[in-house]
C-alpha cells in the first residue's frame, strides 16, 4: 500500500525559475552598483554640522591668577559667535542680602543681567518713570552725603529701579553728581535724570533710617509704594539731630581727653586737653557761622590744642604737652573720608576716590598748617618741645582699655549715631585697641602691621553686624577705628619740621599715611572677609570688578 502525501501535490510549471518579466524594471542588473539617491534626498537634519567641521569644544575652567597668560594670535582667535552650550544663565539667590544681588548685578554686563521675575510694589502701570528715577537720585543723594561709597550707593539706586519694575537702568555715581539712565527698550529713547550733591553732613541715624526704607523696599513682603517712599524721605530729612550742639562739644573734649590718656597723660592731662579741644570745636562752629569753607575751619580747630600744649610748656609743668597737643589732634583727622576713598579705590571708582582723597589732602594741610603756626611761634619764644621723650610707649592695659572705649562712645555720638549702635561701635573699638596694644607694645611689632590686623578686625565685625540688622556698616566701623588713628606720627612730624628738621618731619609725616592708608585697607578688608561667611549669591564668585587684568 503507498502512502499518499500530505499536502496536494506541486504543479511542475511551479519549479521553473523567474522570467525577465518578473523582474522589477527599476532593479540594477547583477554587477552593477545602484546610483546615490539625489541631494535633496537626504534625510538629515537641517541643524547638522557639515562635514569638515569640529565641534565646539566646552569651555575651559578659569585658570589660576598666578598662571602666564597665553600668547594669543589673531589666526588662531576663537569664532565670534554664541557657542554651542550656550551663555551661562545667572540666577540670583533671594535668601542673600539685597546689598550683595545689587552688587554683583551692576559687575555684571547689560546683555547677561536676569531679568526680574514680577514686578512688585507697583499696581498694573506701575509708577511713572520720572518719579521712580527722582526718588532713586534723592535717596542716593543722602547716602552719599553721609559718607557711603559709591558702589553702595549704586547697588542702592539699581535696587529701588528694579523693585519698582525698571529692569534697564544704569545708576552712575560720582564726588558731587548722581546719574541715572532708564530705557525701556532697545528702539525706544532713554530718560535721564541727575542731581547735584553740594553739602555733606554727618548724621548715622538718618543713615541708618534711609537703609531701613531701603530693606523695605526691597523686601517682597512689603508694599511699599513710590508714595510711601516719599512721605518716608520727607521724614527722615525733617528729623532733627539726635544730640545738640553743646553735647557735641563735650563729646569732643572728652574725646580728646581720652586720646591723651592713651598716650600717657593723667588725669589733669585729662581736663587740659578736653578744654583746648572744646575751645578749638567753638571756634570751628564760629567760622561755620560765618561761611568759611571747612579748610579754614579744620585750620581753626586745631589751634587751640597746640596753643595750650605749648603754654604747657613755657610754665615748665610735668604734665606732658606732647598728650595735650595729640588728643586734640584725634577729633580732627578726617578718618571717615579715609575709609571711604581708599574703599572707593579698591572697588574701581577711582574718580570717586581721586576727589574724596584730594578732600582728605585739603583737611590733613589745614591741621598741620594750624598746629604748625602755634608751634613756629612757640619755638620763636624760646619754647623747649622735645618729642623724644613722648615717644616711650607707657603700658597701662586696664586704664587704656577703659581710655579706649570712651573714645569709641564720644566719637560716635561726633557722628550722631543712635543710641542701639554707640555700645556696639565702644566694644569693637576696645577690642581693636587691645590687637593693637598687643601687637605694637606688647610684642613690639611693627605699627603699621599692628593697626591693619586691628582695622581688619573693626570691618569684620562691624560688617556681620550690620548684616544681621540689615543696615550700613558705617555707624559700626568708623567710630571703632578711632584708637588707631595717627596722632602722635602727625604731630611729631610737624613739630619736626617747626624745629626745623625737614627730614625727620616728612618721614613721620609719611608713617601717619601710612597708618592711615592700613586703617582703610584693613577696614575694606574685613568687610569683604565679611561676605565670605554670608549667603550670596551664585554668581558673586564670577565678581567682574575683582578679575585681574595685569593692567590692560
Amino acid at each position: 500500500m503507498v502512502a499518499m502525501p500530505d499536502g496536494p501535490e506541486e504543479a511542475p510549471e511551479d519549479r521553473k525559475p523567474p522570467s525577465d518579466e518578473a523582474r522589477s524594471a527599476f532593479a540594477p542588473p547583477p554587477g552593477v552598483e545602484p546610483p546615490e539617491p539625489p541631494e535633496e534626498e537626504h534625510p538629515t537634519s537641517e541643524f547638522a554640522l557639515p562635514e569638515g567641521l569640529a565641534p565646539e569644544p566646552p569651555p575651559e575652567q578659569e585658570g589660576s591668577a598666578f598662571a602666564p597668560p597665553s600668547t594669543y594670535s589673531a589666526k588662531t582667535s576663537p569664532p565670534a559667535f554664541t557657542p554651542a552650550h550656550g551663555i551661562p544663565l545667572v540666577r540670583m539667590s533671594q535668601d542673600a542680602p539685597w546689598q550683595d544681588r545689587m552688587r554683583t548685578m551692576l559687575r555684571l554686563p547689560v546683555g547677561e543681567r536676569p531679568v526680574p521675575e514680577s514686578v512688585r510694589k507697583a499696581d498694573e502701570g506701575g509708577p511713572p518713570v520720572p518719579r521712580v528715577l527722582d526718588l532713586t537720585l534723592r535717596i542716593g543723594e543722602l547716602l552719599l552725603a553721609g559718607g557711603q561709597g559709591a558702589e553702595d550707593v549704586e547697588a542702592a539706586m539699581f535696587a529701588i529701579c528694579r523693585s519698582y519694575g525698571l529692569d534697564r537702568c544704569e545708576p552712575t555715581v560720582t564726588f558731587t553728581l548722581l546719574s541715572i539712565t532708564y530705557q525701556p527698550s532697545l528702539v525706544d529713547d532713554p530718560v535721564t535724570a541727575n542731581r547735584t550733591v553740594r553739602r555733606r553732613g554727618t548724621d548715622y541715624t538718618r543713615l541708618e533710617a534711609v537703609y531701613q526704607l531701603l530693606a523695605d523696599i526691597n523686601d517682597p513682603d512689603h508694599d511699599v509704594s513710590a508714595e510711601d517712599a516719599y512721605r518716608r524721605l520727607a521724614e527722615i530729612r525733617r528729623n532733627r539731630h539726635p544730640y545738640p550742639g553743646w553735647v557735641l562739644t563735650g563729646a569732643a573734649g572728652v574725646l580728646a581727653g581720652a586720646a591723651s590718656v592713651l598716650l600717657g597723660g593723667g588725669l589733669t592731662v585729662f581736663v587740659v586737653a578736653a578744654l583746648g579741644a572744646m575751645l578749638g570745636d567753638r571756634l570751628a562752629w564760629l567760622c561755620a557761622g560765618r561761611g568759611l569753607p571747612e579748610f579754614y575751619q579744620f585750620l581753626v580747630a586745631a589751634m587751640p590744642p597746640a596753643a595750650v600744649g605749648v603754654a604747657l610748656t613755657l610754665l615748665h609743668t610735668d604734665l606732658r604737652p606732647s598728650a595735650v597737643i595729640t588728643g586734640g589732634l584725634f577729633a580732627l583727622i578726617p578718618g571717615r573720608a579715609l575709609v571711604a576713598a581708599v574703599q572707593d579705590g579698591l572697588t574701581g571708582f577711582y574718580i570717586t576716590a581721586s576727589a574724596r582723597l584730594l578732600e582728605v589732602g585739603y583737611f590733613f594741610v589745614a591741621i598741620v598748617v594750624g598746629v604748625l603756626s602755634v608751634l613756629y611761634l612757640a619755638v620763636q619764644f624760646g619754647a623747649e618741645l622735645n618729642p623724644e621723650g613722648a615717644l616711650k610707649p607707657v603700658e597701662r592695659p586696664v586704664t587704656q582699655i577703659v581710655a579706649s572705649m570712651v573714645l569709641c562712645a564720644t566719637f560716635a555720638i561726633l557722628l550722631q549715631q543712635s543710641r542701639a549702635t554707640v555700645l556696639f561701635a565702644t566694644l569693637n573699638g576696645g577690642v581693636a585697641w587691645v590687637i593693637y596694644a598687643s601687637i605694637a607694645v606688647t610684642a613690639d611689632g611693627s605699627a603699621v602691621m599692628a593697626t591693619a590686623v586691628a582695622a581688619g578686625l573693626v570691618g569684620l565685625f562691624g560688617q556681620l553686624i550690620a548684616r544681621y540688622h540689615h543696615t550700613s556698616s558705617l555707624p559700626y566701623v568708623t567710630a571703632a577705628i578711632g584708637p588707631l588713628l595717627p596722632g602722635s606720627a602727625t604731630y611729631f612730624g610737624v613739630l619736626a619740621i617747626a624745629q626745623n628738621n625737614l627730614d625727620d618731619g616728612f618721614t613721620s609725616l609719611a608713617k601717619a599715611a601710612a597708618l592711615a592708608l592700613a586703617i582703610a585697607i584693613g577696614v575694606n578688608l574685613g568687610g569683604e572677609l565679611a561676605r565670605l561667611f554670608m549667603q550670596a549669591p551664585r554668581a558673586a564668585a564670577a565678581r567682574r570688578a575683582a578679575k585681574r587684568t595685569r593692567g590692560f
